[in-house]
């Protein structure tokens, strides 16, 4: 499942959006769509029921909905603000 990686804070609005990384101390700006893309990825449990909730909200059919949504997730785990695998990261009290 898609999600925001640990140290990336969202700021989503109707009007758009931003993300700040920790990790690089900058922001991506988001467009008003590719913020309701995301708001939709963080707010599923699956890439499909945001597919159909961001296809619902602008009136696009499935294979447009799913197409923008890919687009805006794929552009944002390049820029290493997301992934689509849990966290590897072992705890040090953990074994």
């Amino acid at each position: 499942m898609w999600q925001l990686r640990e140290g990336s804070h969202p700021i989503l609005t109707d009007e758009g959006g931003a993300i700040l990384s920790e990790h690089t101390g900058r922001w991506t700006y988001l467009t008003p769509t590719a913020a309701s893309a995301v708001l939709s990825l963080v707010s599923s449990t699956d890439e499909d029921q945001a597919i159909v909730r961001f296809a619902i909200l602008y009136g696009l059919k499935r294979e447009q909905a799913a197409a923008d949504v890919r687009a805006v997730a794929a552009a944002l785990i390049d820029q290493g603000l997301a992934r689509t695998e849990p966290s590897r990261r072992r705890r040090w009290w953990w074994r």
